[in-house]
């Protein structure tokens, strides 16, 4: 997996974000989103992290103070926008859970054409558990998953049914691989825009996964 692969799929994950909605941001390839939404107030977009902060910003840049307790989840320094607040892990995920929490973006090894979402534990490899996976997908308003196509040997992570572990059922809203974006609809995976140079086949190559194609929508 190259980065330019990571910052596509971030790039694109970043254009559904809206002006005033709260997301949460997982660990891995959402933590990259914040480089693509622009540093006046990451346009608008209200960025949480579970372990205690509403508005964070951009990546401190090269050379620039770091403060060492300001960090997200993924432990990677952060900085706070204007009117950022702060609050304990508690209260972060009261907040998840009650609902206030508009979109979260987070990664998976597995996603089912049901929308079912696995993304915590792969079997017979060590489990440091779900962490907040399981609050986020079922108390955020969307869900958006960002993935490669394939594993590292080439199996694909978009299948017909979950072969991991779940993290929740018929959660995925939105899932962005470096090739296209695919979404849910009434029950149904669809998929409605190519990436790059991606073209039909290529998409089929890569998955065994049946799903509608509507690029008009």
């Amino acid at each position: 997996m190259t980065e330019d692969v990571r910052d596509r799929i971030a790039a694109r994950a970043a254009a559904e974000l809206r002006a005033g909605e709260v997301v949460n941001l997982g660990i891995g390839i959402p933590n990259l989103i914040p480089a693509f939404l622009g540093d006046d107030g990451i346009a608008g977009v209200h960025v949480h992290t579970e372990n205690g902060l509403l508005g964070v910003g951009p990546r401190p840049v090269a050379g620039s103070e770091i403060d060492p307790d300001l960090i997200d989840a993924a432990k990677l320094p952060v900085t706070a926008v204007a009117g950022a607040a702060y609050f304990d892990s508690a209260a972060s995920f009261a907040m998840i859970r009650g609902g206030h929490v508009d979109v979260a973006v987070l990664g998976a090894l597995q996603v089912s054409i049901a929308g079912d979402v696995a993304n915590w534990a792969v079997p017979g490899r060590d489990v440091l558990g779900v962490g907040g996976a399981m609050d986020l997908v079922s108390g955020a308003g969307r869900v958006i998953v960002t993935m490669t196509a394939t594993t590292g040997r080439g199996e694909p992570k978009l299948v017909d049914a979950c072969t991991y572990p779940l993290t929740a059922r018929a959660a995925c809203d939105v899932l962005i691989t470096e090739q296209a974006v695919f979404r849910l609809r009434d029950g149904h995976l669809v998929l409605t825009e190519l990436l790059g140079d991606t073209t039909l086949a290529d998409v089929a190559a890569t998955t065994t996964a049946s799903y509608e194609i509507d690029l008009e929508g």
